[in-house]
Formats: C-alpha cells, structure tokens, sequence
C-alpha cells in the first residue's frame, strides 16, 4: 500500500529505521511511533513510494 502523503512517508520510514535498529525508539513522535506496530513490508512499502506530485500532508 503506498503513502498518501509525503508526511505519512517520512513517518514511515523514521519507524523503519527504529524498527532495523538504526535510530532509537525513544525518538519516535507521533505517527512514527504509532507506526510501530506495522511489520517491516508495510513500512518498506510505505517509505518507498515515490513522491512526485504528492502533497506534503493529506487533508
């Protein structure tokens, strides 16, 4: 499933790299941390979509 929003992306991969153990839990906010609970497929798929003609936030 693809990001709706370039947010909803950023978060996504921002969970993907707690998730892999490159960036501390503990700085999550937000949907980042919410987005935990998602398995590593979902958050590849999310953070990989491409941005062109993507809002920055979906409203």
């Amino acid at each position: 499933m693809p990001a709706k929003s370039a947010a909803q992306q950023k978060a996504a991969g921002a969970a993907l790299s707690a998730k892999r153990g490159d960036t501390p839990k503990s700085k999550l906010k937000g949907a980042s941390k919410s987005m935990l609970s998602m398995s590593e497929k979902q958050l590849e798929e999310f953070a990989h979509t491409k941005r062109k003609a993507m809002p920055e936030h979906k409203h």
